[in-house]
């Protein structure tokens, strides 16, 4: 009870930062934008929060962490509208959404389709905000057991998790990731104020910055990919019924979107699992729960629910490694993370222990952020919808312009906005051949924390088993070598299950050999008698006649 009472008192004194004015439209914008952005395809969060990494580098940390947050946690429901309406995924964690979404539209219920989508969402958003402010006293306790080596075990357990999680591309991503490592220990070193790998250049003495790669990496790629692709024709389905059946229909499915919420809520605080892993998960366990598994991918109600309502509770949860341990578990939790670098605002225990108004603060952010995306899709859907129209070129040129002024805004600096571009080409090579560039900020992000937190660690440090000597560094280490056992053994039975399908597929060309030869054996043989017949009848024919 204390413990609920305590809280109790940090929600109150955290509603100074929300009653700010700055705060209040910080929370329009971000939800406003981030719906818009998310309805627009090929854009998604990710482009446009490099975009606007530079522009928070001067307002309040509470302001900026807000307008990101907006447009990160609402342009999952954005991106719902043109899954279900023309079948094209808004962001990319919406692709399951089009299963069941578009063969509704098709039927005549776009309506329908939507609402369902806006109320699960809203329902994912919700409880996995709620969840997080039930957990936040208990985060509170535990987050100070954290030292220097709980950190660089929880960092390198993140880039493991990131690593396995490209199944099947793990080399690449783990290249990637060392390739992201290696970019941060370009420059002057903060300690020991030494060169490494400037090769006495003096544009690498300052290193390469990381909105600089996450613009060229995402951003400048994604122009490029805009640019090079053809604009197509939309046609818009009209919007017939009520908005509010969706919410009503939600009401009878609470099973499904409870579990749902919970993979959601589960997934997003595991590092480098995210949205995918959470849906799938949903629509799985639906499809295998429903009374008409049969819907499913043609139409199904519940399976609308799994999937948005998983996606939707990913957001928030997902900050939880970032605030309790400064750990990013992604690409966009780790562009938050330079807000707070650069405000000199450091996410982790001391942020708990310190400053648990902060973090409050932000929890209740992400939940009147839920109430006023669902309000302004009520309203606006109708108008909303056209902006599924906006060519792509055009979009692609708007983004090129913004990536380059807010590159060359950093610093001033012509230095930057070439390797931007460098960085860019690159990242539109990776999309090409479909290969990971996430990897590559995580390695810059967690590899700096590793660094520091093992410089700090090894002071303390005897032996190597004195790094794992407390008991949250034994569960860390127990979990890096479950991850990394877990990983070979499935390695393993993906090797076993290919040779496999190999051998199969090897047996069913024999047999199939074997039945091409066994017809040719037997049409010679019926022509052979065919031939044999003939001549007889030819040879009676011929002696008749003599």
């Amino acid at each position: 009870m204390d413990l609920i009472f305590d809280f109790l008192a940090q929600v109150q004194a955290s509603s100074s930062y929300l009653a700010r004015w700055d705060v209040v439209l910080a929370l329009l914008v971000g939800s406003v934008g981030g719906v818009i952005i998310g309805a627009i395809p090929g854009v998604g969060p990710a482009v446009a929060i490099a975009i606007l990494l530079p522009a928070t580098f001067s307002m309040d940390p509470i302001v900026g962490l807000t307008v990101l947050l907006g447009i990160y946690g609402s342009s999952m429901y954005g991106g719902s509208i043109p899954a279900i309406l023309i079948n094209t995924p808004g962001t990319a964690v919406n692709a399951l959404t089009t299963y069941d979404g578009f063969p509704m539209t098709t039927r005549g219920e776009a309506r329908r389709a939507l609402s369902l989508a806006y109320s699960s969402s809203f329902f994912g958003g919700v409880f996995s905000v709620m969840c997080l402010i039930f957990f936040a006293p208990v985060l509170a306790k535990v987050a100070p057991m954290f030292g220097s080596r709980e950190i660089f075990l929880a960092a390198l357990l993140g880039i493991i998790l990131v690593v396995t999680a490209h199944r099947k591309h793990t080399l690449i991503a783990a290249a990637m990731a060392c390739f992201g490592i290696w970019l941060n220990t370009i420059g002057l070193h903060s300690a020991s104020y030494s060169k490494r790998y400037t090769f006495d250049q003096s544009w690498l003495s300052g290193g390469v910055n990381l909105i600089v790669v996450v613009l060229g990496l995402f951003a400048l790629s994604q122009a490029f990919t805009l640019l090079h692709g053809d604009d197509e024709k939309v046609r818009l389905t009209k919007l017939k019924g009520s908005f509010f059946q969706g919410f009503r229909e939600l009401a009878r499915h609470p099973r499904i979107a409870g579990v749902s919420g919970s993979f959601g809520v589960i997934m997003g605080m595991i590092p480098g699992v995210g949205e995918f892993t959470a849906q799938f998960m949903s629509y799985t366990y639906a499809q295998k729960n429903s009374k008409r598994p049969e819907d499913f991918g043609h139409g199904s109600s519940e399976g609308l629910i799994a999937a948005e309502t998983a996606n939707n509770a990913v957001p928030a949860a997902a900050m939880v490694p970032l605030l309790a341990l400064g750990i990013p578990g992604e690409a966009l939790t780790a562009m938050m993370l330079s807000v707070f670098y650069v405000h000199n605002v450091i996410p982790g225990p001391q942020l708990f222990q310190n400053d648990m108004d902060f973090v409050v603060a932000l929890y209740l952010a992400l939940l009147i952020l839920n109430v006023l995306v669902v309000i302004f899709l009520l309203v606006a859907t109708n108008q909303l919808i056209k902006v599924v129209k906006i060519p792509n070129r055009f979009l692609g040129v708007c983004i090129l312009i913004l990536s380059f002024v807010g590159v060359y805004s950093l610093r001033n600096s012509f230095t930057d906005c070439i390797l931007a571009a460098g960085f860019g080409i690159f990242g539109f090579v990776m999309k090409r051949m479909q290969l990971p560039v996430v990897p590559i900020v995580l390695g810059m992000v967690l590899g700096g924390i590793m660094e520091v937190k093992l410089r700090s660690a090894m002071a303390r440090v005897k032996s190597p088993l004195d790094f794992i000597d407390r008991p949250i560094a034994a569960i860390l280490f127990g979990m890096i070598v479950l991850v990394l056992i877990q990983h070979l053994r499935r390695v393993w039975l993906d090797h076993k299950e290919r040779k496999t399908d190999e051998w199969q597929t090897s047996h069913a060309s024999t047999s199939f050999a074997a039945i091409l030869s066994r017809r040719r054996n037997y049409i010679l043989t019926e022509r052979g008698k065919k031939v044999r017949g003939r001549r007889k009848t030819f040879s009676r024919r011929l002696t008749d006649r003599r």
